[in-house]
């Protein structure tokens, strides 16, 4: 049993019974999801100068509730279902990078027709966590994002020198690489340079420190054939891309000022060498308007800027 995915101009359905039918899939047919991702329609393939929209939707499963000043905006799953398919019901947006428990409603929703498909891979690093650095491989493997017919794997590698838990972190995410690389399968490494301040963990987005963090993650594995970045927009963004010879797609994160502010700053970025596209979830996902259609297609217009020069 599969729902056919919300239309991009439609209202949503307030039902609390809305997707009951999930849970009954899951307790009397759980191999509903393995066919549900044997048949589903695989995206034509990427393809250099072609940049790629990929909706983020692996927050909770680090315990990361918040958006702005909400502390559980992202708690009701059945508000964030409806969300990813009116995101996903625009066809600008390529694909979906998601924790295994979203992923799979989505299968069954046949709400990934025809997208690119990302896998969250670390999730132990829960926020807020004593131990938040040793952020352990708790989600997809690479032989479980084969078997769904996924494009890639994505990992989360913070670093903050001062953690003797970082080398933990490191050497699983080198050992998580070469496990895609050997099934041709994209690796997709969100680096950070960190630290802890008053018991948080703070990501240093200073421009010397994005790029030395590139320089660390992307030495990581065996071979790097198939390894992405996925980096934050930070000042001086042409320094940033010029550490790298890598596909970039940037990131969103929690986002600090007015949406206008913040799409400028990705326009920008976008125009540079490299960056094969964005992977943004919360900004999108929970505008400050409520209007999730006009806030993904406010972003599809950023990309491919090129393509949008030469019409």
């Amino acid at each position: 049993m599969t729902l056919t995915p919300i239309a991009s101009n439609s209202a949503v359905d307030d039902d609390p019974r809305r997707y009951e039918h999930l849970s009954t899939i899951r307790l009397q047919d759980p191999e509903a999801v393995a066919r549900a991702a044997k048949a589903r329609r695989r995206h034509p393939g990427l393809k250099y100068g072609r940049q790629n929209f990929i909706v983020a939707a692996d927050h909770p499963a680090r315990g990361a509730l918040a958006v702005g000043k909400n502390p559980v905006a992202m708690a009701d799953r059945r508000d964030l279902l409806d969300r990813l398919q009116i995101a996903l019901a625009n066809p600008a947006v390529d694909g979906i990078l998601a924790s295994p428990d979203i992923m799979d409603d989505l299968l069954l929703l046949g709400a990934l027709e025809g997208k690119l498909v990302f896998g969250s891979m670390n999730r132990g690093g829960l926020s807020g966590l004593v131990n938040e650095f040793d952020d352990r491989f708790t989600g997809h493997t690479a032989a479980a994002l084969e078997e769904l017919g996924a494009d890639g794997g994505k990992m989360l590698t913070r670093i903050c020198l001062g953690d003797p838990d970082t080398v933990a972190t490191l050497e699983a995410t080198a050992k998580a690489i070469d496990s895609l690389a050997e099934r041709r399968l994209i690796a997709m490494v969100e680096p950070f340079l960190s630290v802890r301040e008053n018991g948080r963990v703070r990501n240093d987005l200073s421009a010397d420190a994005v790029i030395k963090s590139i320089g660390i993650a992307e030495g990581l594995g065996s071979t790097s054939a198939y390894t992405w970045m996925k980096l934050p927009v930070v000042d001086q963004m042409e320094r940033v891309m010029a550490a790298t010879t890598m596909p970039t797609v940037l990131l969103g994160g929690d986002p600090a000022g007015t949406q206008d502010e913040v799409f400028a700053t990705w326009g920008a970025a976008l125009a540079l060498p490299g960056v094969q596209g964005l992977t943004v979830g919360r900004t999108l996902l929970y505008p400050a308007d409520g209007d999730v259609a006009a806030a993904v297609a406010a972003a599809a217009s950023l990309l491919n800027p090129t393509e949008r020069a030469a019409q």
